[in-house]
């Protein structure tokens, strides 16, 4: 099979793909209604991913789509002596109004319908997954900072080889 038979042709949607259907998306994230191929941003607080915030707000503005912006936190944890789950659902509306903070702080997205997902695991297969099930019209993620990610490998770079969509790293 070449390069031109195993991609649907535009406007066609790519039978191998996993399709999402009711509220799924909506059921994960704790939003309301489906969502219409939104602009996905990561977002951790860093500087690049601020800038990543800003850029991805100024895009979905333009493409008068919905920005869906992804909060991934490294996991649940549980206190060894204790048992004590520590990262609970709790903070959860805390996380959500500081992430929507910091979208107030970079830009004016009072036209604009913004969502918050919050996920628990690895950064860059969230965001993937993010992504795929919402059928984002793009990624937008910062760049890594640190000297090591360009030895070990970094989230953008995971996505850039394995998102479904188109990936922007911002620096």
């Amino acid at each position: 099979m070449d390069q031109a038979e195993s991609s649907p042709l535009g406007g066609q949607p790519d039978p191998r793909r996993r399709r999402v259907h009711g509220n799924e998306p909506a059921h994960r994230s704790g939003a309301g209604a489906r969502l219409d191929h939104p602009v996905v941003v990561g977002y951790d607080g860093s500087p690049s991913s601020r800038n990543a915030l800003a850029y991805a707000a100024g895009v979905s503005q333009r493409l008068s789509r919905p920005l869906v912006i992804v909060h991934v936190t490294p996991g649940v944890y549980c206190e060894p002596l204790t048992g004590q789950v520590i990262g609970a659902p709790g903070a959860r509306a805390e996380t959500e109004r500081w992430v929507r903070s910091e979208l107030a702080e970079v830009c004016d997205c009072r036209d604009v319908d913004v969502r918050v997902i919050m996920r628990n695991g690895n950064a860059a297969r969230e965001l993937s997954t993010a992504a795929e099930e919402l059928s984002a019209d793009a990624l937008v993620i910062g760049a890594p900072r640190q000297r090591w990610h360009h030895v070990a490998g970094s989230v953008p770079g995971w996505l850039a080889r394995h998102a479904r969509c188109p990936v922007i790293v911002v620096p």
